[in-house]
């Protein structure tokens, strides 16, 4: 099974930036899309960002032009660039991974712990 371990979160003031970082380990056959989502107080998790493993990506409209997201497929790693952050990016951000413990096995997925994204002055 995937273990998914987020790293980057903290407190910034409105037009910074962040960068996170989400590496999975563990047995699989192969990871196939990695995503960022987020979650903020009182509201539904929402997706952020979606990387592939072609590296093709879509972005949720709140953030595009402002968010990257990219993969590391070396190391497993998906990262997430946070530029020009609001105060309504505040949320917990969860990594997502979707992937095969085998070669015939169904996909399924893993969720990191979350790490909190804090934007205030």
């Amino acid at each position: 099974q995937v273990q998914l371990v987020e790293s980057g979160g903290g407190l910034v003031q409105p037009g910074g930036s962040l960068r996170l970082s989400c590496a999975a380990s563990g047995r699989f056959f192969r990871i196939y899309a990695m995503a960022w989502y987020r979650q903020a107080p009182g509201k539904q998790r929402e997706l952020v960002a979606q990387i592939t493993s072609g590296g093709n990506t879509n972005y949720a409209d709140s953030v595009k032009g402002r968010f990257t997201i990219s993969r590391d497929n070396a190391k497993n790693t998906v990262y997430l660039q946070m530029n020009s952050l609001k105060p309504e990016d505040t949320a917990v951000y969860y990594c997502k991974a979707d992937y095969q413990i085998g070669q015939v096995t169904n996909v399924i997925d893993s969720w990191g712990q979350g790490t909190q994204v804090t934007v205030s002055s």
